[in-house]
């Protein structure tokens, strides 16, 4: 089974000082029968105007993960941990017991963009820790480059959950296969250009800010078919 969520069909909150496009129910978007994905609560699209930002906020028990697709992201939090985040630069903070944090845009003139992708965890009331790594463009061109994962392998940060999540870059043309078993799921998010994904129920098309959420499917065949520039999407493998 694929459900093709377009970007038109996300929520949009449009504020001055930030834009966000909300895949599943959040903040002031709430509809019960688009909760969640299995354990994927959250997956918002966010830009962020200079010199603006979520100031300190707290959170418990969630497995967040960031992504810095433009920009620079200026991380701070109460473990004493402070980065920014250049573009390519993947977070994952365990919230846990509590966690407070913020959020912010260090440039004077250049906007942020980044997806943030929230987890239920596997278990309740661990403590909270906090992680980021960058990964260069090299690193995920025509590959599914883990970034984050439950065991974190291959170089890939680690969460508390029994998923993965796959940053990849597709020229034209080029194809990737992902051998999706029965009982998982899949979510695909196409941040830019255009790609096709292939499995047993058809052919998809996917444009930027589309989504493709999958259950017993087969193989999956994702490709590159942007006709200017490349296919940028992240996949998240789910229970």
């Amino acid at each position: 089974m694929i459900k093709v969520v377009t970007s038109a069909e996300r929520h949009t909150s449009n504020r001055e000082w930030i834009h966000s496009e909300f895949s599943f129910s959040f903040a002031d978007y709430d509809d019960p029968s688009n909760a969640h994905f299995g354990c994927l609560l959250a997956h918002n699209e966010n830009e962020l105007k200079p010199k603006q930002g979520m100031h300190r906020h707290p959170h418990h028990d969630l497995e967040i993960i960031t992504y810095v697709v433009s920009g620079i992201l200026r991380h701070e939090d109460d473990l004493g941990n402070k980065a920014d985040l250049q573009a390519g630069s993947v977070q994952v903070m365990s919230a846990g017991t509590g966690i407070s944090h913020s959020e912010t845009n260090p440039s004077e003139t250049e906007n942020v963009r980044f997806l943030q992708i929230w987890l239920l965890p596997n278990r309740a009331g661990l403590p909270p820790k906090w992680n980021a790594k960058y990964f260069p463009p090299d690193s995920r061109r025509n590959t599914l480059l883990p970034v984050a994962a439950g065991n974190g392998a291959d170089g890939a940060l680690a969460v508390h959950e029994n998923a993965a999540v796959y940053l990849a870059t597709l020229a034209t043309g080029r194809e990737l296969i992902y051998p999706q078993t029965e009982e998982r799921r899949t979510h695909v998010f196409l941040m830019d250009g255009h790609a096709e994904i292939h499995c047993s129920d058809g052919h998809f098309h996917l444009r930027p800010g589309d989504a493709a959420r999958i259950r017993k499917c087969c193989d999956l065949k994702i490709k590159g078919m942007s006709s200017e520039g490349n296919a940028e999407l992240i996949l998240i493998d789910l229970p």
